[in-house]
């Protein structure tokens, strides 16, 4: 499966559908869209799908004395209100994405062409649902909140035997929780039991916006996913939610960390020129304990280690001696450098090694 799209996302998802109003949709993806510009960031702005009608059991509708069943009712939205936002998202250089939590809000997402759908904690095991997403063939980003191991294991099957893009969300689904409830350690965990997968971090914690973040992409998290809102027409937002700029904090405490975290995981990094130069002050020389004569054969009698290194000199790390030893090509005077020019060495017929040897030292 290529799992390219779900590298490096940012996924911000618009808090309890803002508050069920386009005006209010369309601020925050004009504020946000900003920020995501202004960071040089790949995002996707998400919204929520529901089929409010038939999604609230018929004799249940209208009851405000159950919160879950009120805050849907409250922020329902028709297909067309989600059209003016899904094209203001395409509009303002975002990704559009959702959640849809039921089977016709999956056929909307076929409808608005969707490049990525989003499973909840709370449907990560509604195989009903799981079943009809699959179906769209679009890749998929699921949040674990609450998962066992065998529905992850078995959702991961799933998706895999269907050649699906799969990203998997660590996630802690308390809303908000603390920094000391954040389980940074089960990203490891996800990454060891399903190395073909990214992993992402839905994080939901409300005292800061740097460490988690950081903490994450050191450990190989890929996409994440926060909640946002606004504030400056006079809403209470959710301590879950953040604002543009604890947006803005957040990119650029990723910024950091990709900057710190440096080049690739997977080989040996290149070496900064200063570096070299730093260790190679630090290399010992060979010098010529007594005077020596051309063509004998180096031995511990005839050579000592000591710094400076000098240009073209031999180092402790390539010295050879006995009988399999370097021999000399011409003679070296007491306590002067044995440089590689006097020597028969193995790299005597190796330009770009001699230049090496003539470039580092004193």
């Amino acid at each position: 499966m290529d799992n390219k799209i779900f590298e490096d996302l940012f996924v911000l998802e618009m808090a309890s559908n803002h508050q069920g109003s386009v005006d209010r949709g369309l601020a925050i993806i004009d504020r946000f869209s900003k920020i995501v510009r202004f960071n040089n960031v790949r995002t996707a702005i998400k919204l929520q799908f529901r089929d409010i009608d038939n999604f609230i059991h018929k004799d249940f509708i209208g009851r405000e004395d159950i919160r879950y069943v009120k805050r849907v009712s409250d922020t329902k939205m028709s297909k067309e209100d989600f059209s003016i936002l899904v094209d203001a998202i395409r509009k303002s250089g975002c990704i559009p994405m959702a959640t849809p939590f039921d089977e016709k809000s999956v056929d909307w997402c076929v409808e608005f062409d969707m490049p990525i759908i989003k499973v909840a904690s709370a449907d990560n095991n509604d195989w009903t649902l799981l079943e009809k997403i699959a179906k769209t063939r679009r890749p998929v980003i699921v949040s674990t909140g609450g998962m066992t191991q065998k529905d992850m294991d078995d959702l991961v099957t799933f998706f895999e035997h269907r050649s699906i893009p799969l990203a998997l969300n660590h996630c802690v689904a308390a809303y908000p929780h603390e920094d000391a409830e954040c389980e940074l350690n089960q990203i490891d965990y996800l990454k060891h039991r399903y190395p073909g997968l990214v992993i992402g971090y839905s994080c939901h914690e409300y005292h800061d916006w740097t460490a988690s973040i950081q903490m994450a992409y050191a450990k190989g998290v890929r996409t994440f996913e926060r909640h946002i809102d606004i504030n400056d027409d006079g809403f209470e937002v959710a301590t879950y939610s953040s604002l543009p700029h604890q947006i803005d904090i957040w990119f650029k405490a990723w910024h950091k960390a990709v900057e710190m975290c440096g080049t690739s995981s997977a080989q040996r990094r290149n070496f900064l020129p200063r570096e070299t130069a730093y260790l190679d002050s630090y290399v010992r020389g060979v010098y010529a304990k007594r005077d020596l004569e051309p063509g004998q054969t180096l031995t511990e009698d005839d050579c000592y280690l000591a710094i400076p290194l000098q240009k073209g000199q031999v180092s402790s790390r390539e010295l050879m001696l006995g009988k399999y030893g370097h021999k000399l090509l011409s003679g070296c005077a007491k306590d002067a450098p044995i440089t590689v020019d006097i020597l028969d060495t193995p790299y005597s017929g190796d330009e770009t090694l001699l230049k090496s040897f003539r470039n580092r030292g004193l």
